[in-house]
């Protein structure tokens, strides 16, 4: 699949005593190694100027505020705490690895198991921020299957519920959301798998369902939901023994795409650099480390890719617009510095 350069549920609902997103979920993961072969898909095309790529930078705050929030009056969430069996502890704060969120158990859950691939859990989500969050009310949501996890929250309440027990009642803090936290309730669950434990054809046929939905995404001008879908078929993939399936470097291509688009140069650097790992000739990763090391400010670095994709490719224009630009802002810093050199010893 290529692609030219470019510059740059929920319905409320709470007297149904439950919602099925989506019908026989369990069936869809029972079936994922009939998937049938899909033709393979070209590494997507793209072309971001370092102006654009740097423009939508991701404001992330870290989480250790979060904790006085949560340790506040618990009248600002749902709910009355007097229900809550007993004190909460320290120890009723767990912080998602990747600082996302804050959750603070409110409700003790039962037993030591949690949601693993192809779980169907019926949860019970209250006051999301999102423009369009999960379903008021009861609803089932299959871990690993469904197209609920491609919306802003899906990948949120899919990490929580990684974490929770039968019949657990959790708040959670965002950053940046100054709102009542979001209450998540998990009030039963079905047996699932770990990756571990999955058959090599279940992780291919999974992977290559996520590339494919992660392609139409991109097609359709959500880069960021591309991205997490690119990102649950590498980590599926990376279980494998080494050196892996050759798909494998076609996501970190399509990956570092999305990246660039997101406004995060650095991670579609590292991306690239697992492609050239691989194949160090690969256009595309070359000219999009090109790009993500403008966008960084590594002149040099972004000439040396750029001059290596013409090498191959003389006739690709991507890559000499890209660094004619990097020529200019080269000029353009060498300028400043010889000025403020003159004014120095001048």
């Amino acid at each position: 699949m290529e692609t030219p350069p470019v510059s740059t549920i929920g319905e409320k609902d709470t007297s149904q005593p439950e919602q099925q997103w989506e019908k026989n979920p369990r069936e869809k993961l029972d079936s994922v190694t009939q998937i049938s072969q899909q033709p393979p898909t070209e590494t997507l095309e793209l072309g971001v100027s370092p102006d654009s790529a740097s423009q939508i930078l991701e404001n992330t705050q870290g989480t250790e505020k979060l904790v006085a929030e949560l340790e506040g009056d618990s009248h600002k969430s749902h709910g009355s705490t007097s229900q809550m069996p007993e004190a909460l502890q320290t120890s009723d704060l767990w912080y998602c690895p990747d600082g996302s969120f804050v959750k603070k158990i409110i409700i003790r859950g039962h037993g030591l198991d949690k949601p693993k691939l192809g779980s169907c859990c019926r949860v019970l989500a209250l006051g999301f921020p999102f423009g369009s969050g999960p379903p008021e009310g009861w609803t089932e949501l299959t871990m690993g299957v469904g197209p609920w996890r491609e919306e802003t929250w899906g990948e949120l309440i899919e990490k929580c519920l990684e974490s929770m027990c039968q019949g657990e009642e959790a708040e959670l803090q965002l950053p940046g959301h100054s709102g009542p936290p979001v209450r998540l309730t998990l009030a039963s669950f079905t047996q699932g798998r770990d990756s571990w434990e999955l058959e090599t054809s279940e992780k291919e046929a999974l992977a290559k369902e996520e590339r494919a939905r992660g392609t139409e995404l991109f097609r359709a001008g959500n880069p960021e939901g591309a991205a997490r879908c690119y990102g649950r078929a590498l980590r599926l993939l990376l279980t494998l023994p080494p050196p892996g399936p050759p798909e494998r470097t076609v996501l970190h291509a399509n990956l570092a795409a999305c990246q660039l688009l997101l406004g995060q140069p650095q991670l579609a650097a590292q991306s690239c650099d697992r492609v050239l790992e691989r194949e160090p000739g690969h256009l595309k990763a070359l000219y999009r480390r090109g790009v993500a090391q403008a966008a960084l400010g590594n002149l040099e670095k972004a000439a040396a890719d750029l001059k290596k994709v013409l090498a191959i490719d003389p006739k690709n224009r991507a890559a000499q617009e890209e660094l004619g630009k990097v020529v200019i802002q080269g000029k353009k810093q060498d300028a400043g510095l010889a000025q403020g050199l003159r004014k120095m010893f001048g």
